[in-house]
């Protein structure tokens, strides 16, 4: 019985408990992984009799609820209202009161007994039907209010959200354009100017210098809020939070107040110049000493500038306020997380998350939070001040794209998750499931399974929220931006779950609304003129490819990964139009790296692979496909006859280098997205996917700087044949 009992309550919470993994096989997830993520969402499973009442208690919870918390419809559906109701009221006059998102109010009345029933059930002796309710009128595209009322008495409340059929796509591309553009990890920039880190700055150089030899977009690793006072949690896809920026991104020397006599008594000292030399000519990024730093010398700048403008009514004081207000609780809690973090580092105490904040500030709605952030309000003025500078130079980085006539100009990288001790699970623990972390099964990438330590968001509580934090999430991150890739798309269909303590081969799948998800996001695309990529790669079902391309959401095509079942390499001009084609990505080697097996070398360094036997295996397929790769690029005309054609005799030169560049220019991908890595002839990459501290991820800096790395005719000839390319594709 308990086996059964299981199951219906694994189908109630949408497990997967069969998939075809990586390598097209079927697989099943163990018994025992579907007990233990049922314990994660909450539930009980120690004996029959508790989950027979746990499942009554859901199927009740339904159906004492009239309205659903939420619908989403598509702007040429009709729009129908499931409403519950208990027998003695469907006789009655009801009224559906619509608040649409302009104000506007529009009213529908009707008798239940007189509409479509669906179902019926009983619940504590009363009977319940479900009738639909079909409203005569149509809605605009947006967020709309709905009450039931019977009698003047509010019976339910829901939201109606109306999205598009399809994302947003600008004119250009919709046309037929081609484009190129360069992809990026901010951080990683070197200039002139920065301090040891790339910055908001040094971005709008990049723009400048691209969109100069014919780029038309600048890609970005995730720039969401890290940890002020814990600086080596660096990685950009384990964000505090994801609708914040990472204030080490902040060039201080733009700030209104940096050349003041007291900021410049900070920034002149010896000890400031020694660090920020050292900052700025180590080889990986110090975030330890440009942490240090940036919050001494922003703290200075925030003196001043607090003093000069936020404690007075001036224009900048209402837009600071304006920008305060607009970021609501989010936003406040945000700020308050890195002033507690900051206090009790500077206490002594363990702070790299709540989860070992002292008990009365283990939770943002605590009275002791409310107490502190009274008692250090300025500490949290500043944090608040950083967002907002943050903001505002993404957006002028941003600008100067549109200036420079770039047809999407930045693309933004929307990270999959945050992390366990994050701010924004802190401010919002009912729809975190903390028990479990996001992750992957055993793929090509990851032989072993992953675990990213990100606990995925329960699709109940966010659909009881009415999904406003994903909705919160898709708008700020196409803020300043033409684009948005979604890291790991799948997420929107479902996410491998990895239970607390597991092997990451142990999770198992859970499914999210992601017809629901995929509304909004369309919607969300064409309020904010954002193209959407959706980062399609590993165990990827084919339901979710399609689904993706029907909401005009652009795939994700990795050159490496595009290989026919004879293990030649698919020629680019077979790539689906609508998609993003690159050659490599941050997970993956450099061209250079690639070739030379640089990334099997380190691998086997740090313990990735399991046996010899596996280690060999992934060195003869690397072998075979440098041959097919060879192949594929003569077979097109994509290198010259001086290229060798024997895999044995050929190295990775900047001729192979170049060509390859080329030959994905000639797609007929929309987007073509390339490395600056690969432009500079790189050989390290920038993360090792399944590593913590086994390699320096996410701190390896780019080997020149940006002012010089466009004087370089070999750079300008390359972007100038990738453009030529690009014509030629659009022109076929």
């Amino acid at each position: 019985m308990t086996q059964q009992l299981l199951q219906q309550l694994v189908e109630m919470r949408g497990i997967e408990t069969r998939y075809v993994d990586a390598w097209g096989k079927p697989a099943t997830i163990a018994e025992s992984s579907k007990a233990k993520l049922l314990n994660v969402l909450g539930y009980d499973t120690s004996n029959d009799e508790i989950i027979q009442s746990q499942i009554a208690q859901d199927i009740q919870s339904v159906w004492l609820s009239p309205l659903n918390p939420v619908q989403v419809v598509r702007s040429a559906e009709s729009i129908n209202l499931a409403v519950r109701l208990p027998i003695e009221l469907v006789n009655d006059d009801h009224v559906l009161t619509v608040t649409c998102e302009s104000g506007e109010t529009l009213t529908h009345t009707f008798t239940p007994v007189d509409q479509e029933m669906t179902t019926m059930a009983h619940i504590d002796e009363v009977e319940f039907h479900e009738y639909v309710v079909s409203l005569p009128f149509t809605l605009p595209l947006g967020y709309h209010n709905v009450v039931l009322t019977a009698d003047d008495d509010q019976l339910g409340v829901s939201r109606i959200i109306v999205a598009p059929q399809a994302c947003y796509t600008p004119d250009p591309i919709k046309a037929g354009k081609k484009i190129w553009g360069l992809s990026v990890q901010l951080y990683c920039l070197r200039s002139e100017k920065n301090w040891g880190i790339g910055d908001f700055s040094d971005l709008a150089l990049l723009i400048e210098k691209s969109a100069s030899v014919g780029a038309d977009f600048i890609g970005l690793n995730p720039i969401h809020a890290l940890y002020p006072a814990n600086p080596n949690a660096c990685s950009p896809y384990g964000p505090s939070s994801r609708r914040w920026l990472n204030y080490l991104y902040i060039d201080v020397t733009a700030v209104e107040g940096y050349e003041d006599d007291s900021v410049q008594a900070v920034v002149g000292s010896d000890e400031f110049i020694n660090t920020l030399e050292h900052a700025r000519q180590v080889e990986h990024v110090d975030y330890e000493a440009v942490a240090h730093l940036k919050l001494a010398a922003l703290k200075a700048v925030f003196e001043v500038y607090d003093a000069k403008y936020l404690r007075k009514n001036t224009k900048q004081n209402k837009a600071f306020k304006a920008f305060v207000e607009a970021g609501g609780e989010s936003l406040d809690m945000l700020a308050v997380y890195d002033a507690l973090q900051s206090h009790l580092k500077a206490q002594g105490k363990d702070s790299w998350g709540w989860p070992v904040f002292p008990k009365e500030f283990k939770d943002y709605h605590n009275p002791a939070v409310a107490k502190f952030k009274k008692a250090n309000s300025q500490e949290v003025k500043f944090y608040l001040f950083l967002q907002w500078i943050a903001a505002e130079q993404l957006e002028t980085a941003s600008n100067k794209a549109t200036e420079a006539g770039m047809a999407i100009g930045l693309y933004r990288d929307l990270a999959v998750g945050v992390s366990e001790g994050s701010a924004e699970i802190w401010g919002n623990k009912d729809l975190y499931c903390t028990d479990a972390s996001v992750g992957a099964p055993p793929d090509i990438l990851g032989p072993l399974g992953q675990n990213w330590g990100l606990p995925p968001m329960d699709p109940r509580k966010l659909y009881e929220q009415g999904y406003q934090p994903i909705i919160d999430l898709f708008a700020s991150n196409m803020a300043s931006s033409g684009s948005l890739r979604i890291d790991h798309v799948m997420a929107l269909l479902r996410l491998w779950w990895v239970v607390k303590g597991d092997n990451a081969k142990d999770g198992g799948y859970i499914y999210y609304p992601v017809d629901d998800l995929l509304g909004i996001l369309a919607l969300e695309s064409h309020r904010n003129q954002s193209l959407v990529i959706g980062e399609d790669l590993g165990t990827v079902p084919e339901e979710i490819r399609s689904k993706l391309a029907d909401n005009g959401v652009y795939s994700y095509r990795v050159f490496f990964f595009e290989q026919a079942e004879d293990g030649g390499f698919f020629s680019p001009s077979h790539y689906p139009v609508q998609s993003m084609s690159t050659l490599t990505t941050h997970d993956m080697p450099t061209l250079i790296g690639y070739w030379h097996c640089l990334d099997l070398e380190l691998g086997k360094e740090i313990g990735l692979y399991p046996t010899e036997e596996i280690l060999q295996t992934l060195y003869a397929d690397r072998h075979e496909n440098k041959q097919a790769i060879l192949d594929t690029l003569h077979g097109h005309g994509s290198i010259g006859e001086h290229v060798g054609r024997d895999v044995n005799h050929t190295g990775m030169n900047r001729d192979l280098n170049c060509g390859m560049q080329v030959h994905m220019a000639g797609g007929s991908s929309a987007l073509l997205s390339l490395q600056l890595e690969d432009w500079l002839e790189m050989d390290k990459p920038v993360n090792i996917p399944g590593t913590f501290d086994e390699y320096p991820n996410w701190r390896r800096k780019l080997t020149q700087n940006i002012e010089s790395m466009f004087e370089r005719q070999d750079i300008n000839e390359l972007a100038s044949k990738l453009t030529q390319a690009r014509k030629n594709a659009s022109n076929s």
